[in-house]
């Protein structure tokens, strides 16, 4: 049952993570830049943030759930952090800067920033986690099963970071000194905070 536990949160972690955001989308650009030492250590940074994020959602899912305006001011932040980052993103490939470079290339530290600027983890395994509990495909009833998997989250991001990564590295060669492919992160990261702040007000 642990075993089990942990590979829910592996699978549901992984398929989570695919949908374009501030964190797969800074991946796939230092894949295609060829700095796979830095988006490893970027990896790691975001998988280890997950891990706080994922025990506050499975701990105070029910306190979560029946307070509606957390989840929507999380929602909020997202939306403003995602606007802020593809603005620099945008800014820092047109113009770059001292402080800018130093950021882009900094894995371990640039990881741990984003991260914690991502609280829509903890809505997300509110979430699924409420609905795998539905299921009755999980058991957190002991620490040990809620650490299992959490566990898992932390692993299944990190699984699918590292594949973007050498996936990006890949199409690197169709994409190299393409300036245009550089803003391409910032701009989705722009459009998708636009409408994430559009469903929030309207």
């Amino acid at each position: 049952m642990l075993f089990q536990v942990f590979i829910i949160g592996v699978v549901f972690s992984f398929l989570g993570s695919i949908p374009p955001g501030t964190l797969n989308l800074a991946v796939l650009q230092l894949g295609m830049e060829h700095k796979i030492k830095t988006a490893l250590r970027f990896s790691l940074a975001v998988a280890i943030i997950e891990y706080p994020y994922a025990w506050i959602a499975v701990v105070f899912e029910d306190w979560i759930t029946s307070s509606p305006i957390v989840v929507d001011n999380f929602q909020l932040i997202t939306a403003v952090v995602m606007i802020a980052i593809g603005a620099f993103s945008i800014w820092s490939a047109r113009k770059p800067s001292e402080f800018s470079v130093r950021f882009n290339e900094s894995g371990f530290r640039r990881g741990l920033i984003l991260s914690v600027l991502n609280p829509m983890a903890i809505p997300f395994w509110v979430a699924y986690t409420a609905f795998l509990k539905s299921q009755g495909w999980i058991d957190l009833s002991t620490s040990w099963f809620v650490h299992s998997y959490v566990f898992g989250t932390s692993v299944g991001v990190m699984i699918l970071l590292v594949l973007f990564t050498f996936l990006a590295q890949k199409l690197s060669s169709y994409v190299k000194d393409n300036r245009f492919v550089k803003l391409i992160p910032g701009v989705t990261l722009l459009v998708l905070g636009l409408y994430a702040f559009g469903k929030y007000i309207f």
